[in-house]
């Protein structure tokens, strides 16, 4: 299992508390969100973007471009 940091738990509570509220919105359509996966996505990629020790991406979807 991944290990999250302090600091990035608390990011995702915290969108995760907006998202149950229903005051968490989309990037740049500014939409409502309302799938529960993206919420968690939005709250990792918020933590990342503050430098909280988040698990690397996994790469099983994408191809190499060699």
């Amino acid at each position: 299992m991944a290990k999250y940091g302090p600091k990035a738990r608390s990011t995702i509570k915290k969108t995760m508390d907006e998202y149950a509220e229903g005051k968490l919105k989309s990037g740049q359509s500014g939409k409502k969100v309302t799938n529960r996966k993206q919420a968690v996505a939005i709250g990792i990629s918020k933590a990342r973007k503050q430098g909280a020790k988040v698990p690397a991406e996994k790469n099983s979807g994408r191809r190499s471009s060699t």
